[in-house]
């Protein structure tokens, strides 16, 4: 079974339990998004019964000069008129005709009509033009319907929400302003957005309004709560983060705008607005996420600008957002003590649109000098940890070694006795695991911890057995374009190899795999972990790099090298331990104790051990640095489990999100 995780930045929630935290602050329960409902004609479209193969945008224009359809060659989309639009409702109030309606993403294919908001697949608009099936030219797909409960709770929420300046107790109102660091922030821009409030959760309500901003589709309500000397904003969505498409702000845009600003907070669009006067948005899932579902709505804009934060992931964000929306169009704003995020910038006095002058393009032809390279390698010294990736919770000892997670890497795993599982199964073992405990045994928790886990920012690949590679790197690449995904786990490289028909030799059919593998993760910005068996060794020798199946190709290059060793036992059970044995990124190597609980299906540090962190002896036989006691600055564990795969003890902990 295959992982995808958008691991890198997981969805900000605002909660764990988040129904508990609403009964806590006044909210019902239902308020708890549930699953979305797509509403089709009676007669929808047949499902395929073979996969449906990656469509490229030459293969679009193509199909649309051999059926005669005029089209336009956006940024991100190409352009035509609506097969889901009557002739007469080509008219605009003012008569014109109101043509091009219809965008068609050129990586993935699928299409959005502006005027009837009908929306669907590739294969879906084939369809209509061809003439199959009950709803073609009607608009087969006609979006996205809120579930009947999210829609009463949203207009009841709304209702109750108020305007800073109209709550009943001034003192409530300056308080909020603080809390929200809205001090300079007028009435007039809270009123242009149509901000409210929501006294009894303490949360700012931000409205999801429909196109033309007739009607309410959604509501985002973000709390802060005091930590020590800061603010720690929460955040919730109606409906459900995965299908909550808000670009707050955008029934301010006129078609005129040719220029606009993105932000990952609402609160930074607010204040972007004030200062500057320029068009701003806010993207909805903030730095975790563009979702190509948006791209139409950005096609107008011949520049746009990246504000998205003050750390260095903000940055690895903004780039990741502006090869999407086309890079020869973007501009970046680099984060630095002058250039912090826009809302802190305004309070505290600095002139947004010197800022906003500073931004730099995110499109270049060639590097010719340092000069164009120095600003990376000093953000890159100023944010050492965040360069070094995100820890993990629960392996402090994987953390003094590797340092983090870091997206772009290769790391290949071996040591491991997995059976690759079918979809269903893989789910349910992932599930028990992110519970701590067999589920089949706490029932009456499954729809909590089922809650909590659709939320994550977790997809799997429905391959299953022989795979060929090429089809397995079009799945990843479609799934890093339409979900921004972050780390892909492939289990295992031998269990997809014999479909491969590139050579006889088996070797290099096996090297091949990993360079490509190797190329994707580099090309993408993606982490990808390949899990390869080891070959047979002895049983009282231990598995060495040398022991990956195939040649040297796979350890040459990973940049990261695990080895699950286990030292069985005459008397009982063996004892396990993970070995770094490759670290590209500082050159620490070592070894240090697991324990596998059966019952949770994870891999933990032993309570117990007493056997911390060991150095051990590179591939050349030198000693590494002797490491510290350990104690200092370590990292918590966590009692949560880890995403991917029981067996894959190195595996970030992406059930939180990362401050």
């Amino acid at each position: 079974m295959w992982v995808l995780l958008r691991g890198g930045y997981p969805l900000r929630m605002l909660l764990p339990l988040r129904a508990e935290w609403m009964g806590r602050r006044g909210l019902p329960r239902s308020l708890a998004p549930g699953p979305p409902r797509r509403r089709y004609r009676k007669e929808a479209l047949p499902a395929l019964e073979v996969p449906v193969l990656p469509v490229t945008a030459t293969e679009i224009r193509q199909y649309l000069r051999a059926h005669g359809i005029p089209f336009q060659d956006g940024h991100s989309c190409l352009r035509a008129p609506s097969p889901f639009v009557k002739a007469l409702e080509l008219k605009d109030q003012s008569g014109a005709t109101a043509s091009f309606s219809l965008f068609i993403d050129k990586t993935t294919g699928r299409f959005l009509c502006m005027t009837s908001l009908a929306e669907g697949s590739w294969e879906d608009f084939q369809a209509s033009v061809e003439g199959r099936g009950d709803g073609a030219r009607e608009g087969i797909l006609l979006g996205e319907a809120p579930e009947a409960e999210d829609s009463e709770e949203v207009r009841r929420i709304w209702d109750r929400a108020v305007p800073l300046w109209e709550l009943p107790e001034p003192v409530e109102g300056q308080l909020a302003r603080v809390m929200f660091g809205l001090t300079k922030v007028t009435d007039d821009t809270l009123r242009r957005f149509n901000v409210r409030y929501l006294w009894s959760a303490r949360s700012l309500v931000f409205p999801w309004l429909s196109p033309g901003g007739l009607g309410l589709r959604g509501l985002k309500l973000l709390g802060a709560e005091g930590q020590g000397d800061g603010v720690q904003y929460k955040e919730t969505t109606i409906p459900r983060p995965g299908v909550y498409y808000n670009l707050f702000g955008l029934p301010l845009i006129s078609r005129r705008d040719v220029e606009v600003v993105l932000t990952s907070r609402e609160l930074d669009s607010l204040a972007l607005n004030q200062a500057t006067g320029l068009p701003t948005l806010a993207l909805p899932r903030g730095i975790a996420c563009l979702p190509p579902a948006l791209l139409p709505y950005l096609e107008q804009f011949r520049r746009i600008v990246l504000w998205l934060g003050d750390d260095l992931r903000s940055w690895e964000a903004a780039k990741l957002f502006a090869r999407k929306l086309n890079p020869k169009r973007c501009s970046l704003v680099r984060p630095g003590d002058q250039q912090p995020r826009p809302l802190e910038a305004l309070n505290r006095g600095l002139n947004l649109s010197r800022i906003l002058r500073t931004a730099l393009p995110a499109w270049h032809k060639s590097i010719v000098s340092f000069r164009q390279l120095r600003e990376e390698v000093l953000g890159e010294l100023s944010n050492v940890e965040q360069a070094a990736g995100i820890r993990w919770n629960r392996f402090p000892d994987l953390n003094r070694l590797l340092k983090g997670h870091r997206k772009g890497e290769l790391t290949v795993f071996t040591g491991l006795c997995s059976t690759p599982l079918q979809g269903q199964q893989a789910v349910e073992r992932r599930h028990s695991s992110f519970a701590v405990g067999r589920l089949e045994e706490q029932l009456d928790k499954y729809d909590e911890w089922a809650d909590r886990f659709e939320d994550l920012p977790l997809y799997f690949m429905t391959f299953h057995g022989q795979q060929s590679i090429r089809t397995v790197i079009d799945t990843m690449q479609h799934a890093v374009y339409v979900y921004d995904i972050c780390h892909v786990v492939i289990d295992n490289l031998q269990f997809m190899m014999g479909h491969e028909q590139l050579s006889t030799d088996r070797i290099a059919a096996q090297d091949y795999i990993v360079g490509a593998f190797r190329k994707f993760a580099t090309d993408n910005s993606c982490h990808v972990t390949l899990v390869i068996h080891p070959r047979k060794e002895d049983d009282d020798k231990e598995l060495q790099t040398a022991s990956i199946f195939g040649s040297a190709k796979a350890s040459q290059e990973a940049d990261n090298v695990l080895i699950l060793q286990d030292r069985k036992l005459v008397t009982g059970p063996g004892k396990r331990y993970l070995q770094v044995s490759k670290n590209r990124f500082d050159g620490d190597v070592g070894v240090f104790p697991l324990e596998f609980n059966k019952s949770s299906l994870t891999f933990s540090i032993p309570p117990k051990s007493k056997a911390r962190l060991k150095k051990v002896k590179d591939d050349n036989g030198l000693v590494t640095k002797k490491p510290s006691s350990g104690k200092k600055g370590a990292v918590p564990q966590n009692s949560e489990t880890c995403l991917g795969q029981s067996h894959h003890p190195y595996q970030p902990d992406v059930s939180k999100p990362s401050r």
